[in-house]
């Protein structure tokens, strides 16, 4: 009972995930909007001492009156006020207290005294006009008491997706302001069953879950498999062209690495009905995937090398050991193991040497190591009927509770700048994905169709 307990917690470890879409074949990787101009004054606004910067941003204009030219300018206007909030570095001004003050007519007609009567300290405005069969979109922010540029960008490209052009500016405009690496550019990966499809199988109806990649906010999601059987626990490669996963689709489980924008897949591990794979995890170089395997009897963690060759092993111990997770360095590994009774973290040298527990109470599972500069592991552990998402800082050698104990909260994983944790959560009903500040704070919701689960996101 205990074997089967631990391959289903934190939201069923056993299960697995697949290929892509046929209608995805032919897609290429998303670009970003090309700047064209670029800022020379290094931005210097700050708010009072102690208080961050107040920001405003004004209404986009829009330099021609078609809708296709003003829509854009509204979202991308709308898009970049929500990521510059997301981060918490800015005091932002209300949109309903912005929209007191007359739009401005130019980039060169701000009404500053109106925007000093708020006490903002900077306003973030820009323009978009048309340019043949594309747009041109300019962004600035104006530091209000000189009423002077501290940054400009011209980014030009398709109107199809504005929203880009909103990502690309705020995490320019986090980096030349606070040397923040932003995350408005990153996108999320999980698993979903919301097209209600099922499957027939030994123990009758099974659900059917499929991938899916969205924004970071959620905006966007995209189905990206279509097998028709269990996918899940999908994560991405670091470079962000593809993603690996367990599936069903031969019936055992198995490990896919599907390239989502060139429309073809492999399977290194080359799994059978005695050689079972789940659970991949990319090295942070990309070049290996850490991944759980039955191909020596007993679920163990192994390594192998991206294209399948090399593989070793890296435990080996009567227990089950699953969900492994890199450092950010790639010299270590922590999973999970139930070696001592209940699931609890561990954590060994790359090699499989120096294997040491850290948690140590509790039903812990789904580890996942935080991006430099925080050494912590977020992971799941019971809490009563469910779990809580819980962090284990590596200076400290404790751990603190991130959720609520709200519903079931599971299978953590980093944002990466780890300032941010995305979850599966059955708080509202049924599960979804949500996404918190590392300091418990900031919950948002991402997901509402279907159940949603083991959330994953790119760099």
């Amino acid at each position: 009972m205990r074997r089967t307990a631990l391959f289903l917690a934190g939201a069923a470890a056993l299960t697995s995930l697949t290929l892509l879409a046929q209608q995805q074949q032919q897609q290429q990787p998303p670009s970003q909007p090309a700047p064209q101009q670029q800022s020379e004054v290094r931005m210097t606004i700050n708010g009072p001492p102690g208080v961050p910067p107040k920001v405003a941003v004004a209404p986009f204009i829009a330099l021609s009156t078609d809708a296709e030219t003003v829509a854009a300018a509204k979202t991308i206007g709308d898009v970049l006020s929500d990521d510059l909030a997301y981060e918490r570095e800015f005091y932002m001004i209300g949109k309903d207290v912005l929209a007191t003050i007359p739009k401005a007519t130019s980039m060169d007609a701000i009404p500053l005294e109106q925007y000093k009567e708020l006490n903002a300290n900077a306003i973030v405005i820009g323009s978009v006009r048309k340019t043949g069969n594309g747009v041109a979109v300019q962004v600035r922010v104006i530091d209000v008491q000189t009423g002077k540029a501290a940054f400009g960008k011209e980014y030009s490209g398709s109107i199809a997706n504005p929203r880009a052009y909103a990502h690309t500016a705020s995490d320019e405009i986090f980096k030349q302001w606070v040397g923040l690496n932003g995350v408005a550019r990153t996108k999320l990966t999980f698993s979903s069953d919301r097209d209600g499809e099922r499957m027939k199988g030994p123990a009758g109806d099974r659900e059917i879950k499929e991938v899916y990649i969205a924004d970071y906010d959620g905006a966007n999601q995209r189905r990206v498999t279509a097998t028709h059987t269990l996918n899940i626990t999908p994560v991405w490669a670091p470079d962000g062209k593809s993603i690996a996963y367990t599936s069903y689709r031969r019936g055992y489980q198995d490990i896919f690495v599907s390239y989502i924008y060139e429309g073809r897949m492999e399977t290194p591990a080359n799994g059978s009905w005695a050689k079972q794979n789940y659970l991949p995890v990319f090295s942070p170089d990309g070049t290996k995937i850490a991944f759980t395997s039955t191909r020596d009897g007993n679920p163990e963690i192994y390594v192998m090398n991206r294209d399948g060759s090399g593989i070793r092993r890296m435990t080996d111990n009567p227990a089950i050991d699953v969900t492994p997770t890199w450092a950010p360095s790639g010299n270590q590994i922590a999973w999970t193991s139930d070696r001592t009774g209940n699931p609890q973290v561990y954590v060994m040298n790359a090699d499989g040497t120096g294997q040491r527990r850290i948690t140590t109470s509790g039903y812990c599972d789904r580890p996942t190591w935080s991006p430099d500069p925080f050494n912590e592991i977020a992971y799941a552990m019971r809490v009563g009927a469910g779990f809580d998402i819980m962090v284990y800082s590596f200076a400290s050698g404790e751990s603190r509770r991130i959720t609520d104990g709200i519903g079931s909260n599971e299978s953590p994983a980093f944002s990466p700048n780890g300032r941010h944790i995305a979850f599966a959560s059955t708080r509202l009903g049924k599960q979804q994905i949500f996404t918190i500040a590392r300091d418990g704070n900031d919950l948002r919701q991402i997901t509402r169709e279907g159940n949603n689960g083991y959330p994953n996101w790119s760099r």
